[in-house]
């Protein structure tokens, strides 16, 4: 079974996030939008129209507390997976920490791992469009 196919996203945790996006902005030229983040557009061979995209964000720390708990880490990296419902049980029953939650939306599927180090792993399955 395929698992992960890319890199759905990358979220980083910050005090201070109007300043994170500003450094990261003016420091490394991230296209940094009015709601946090930006979304990196690529293309595959077999498909050379772009097709996928990568989300960078900045969470505010003190509104979302919570989003990468019970992590302590200030990162959370969110792949992309083929079947998701397929990957969760799999995990389970190779002794990972997999969250119960999963959540499902217009945006796609999501489901959470912990990682042996204690960081939060987001799981995303894209909708079909």
């Amino acid at each position: 079974m395929k698992r992960v196919t890319g890199i759905g996203g990358i979220f980083i945790k910050a005090r201070d996030p109007v300043a994170l996006r500003a450094w990261y902005r003016d420091h490394l030229g991230i296209d940094v939008q009015a709601w946090g983040g930006t979304s990196f557009q690529w293309q595959t061979p077999e498909r050379p129209e772009p097709n996928g995209s990568t989300v960078w964000s900045v969470f505010d720390a003190a509104a979302e507390p919570d989003y990468f708990a019970p992590s302590q880490a200030g990162f959370m990296v969110n792949y992309r997976v083929a079947d998701l419902d397929a990957l969760l049980p799999q995990l389970r029953a190779e002794g990972c920490a997999v969250d119960p939650k999963t959540e499902s939306s217009e945006f796609g599927k999501f489901g959470w791992v912990m990682d042996p180090e204690g960081n939060r792993v987001e799981l995303w399955e894209p909708p079909v469009l």
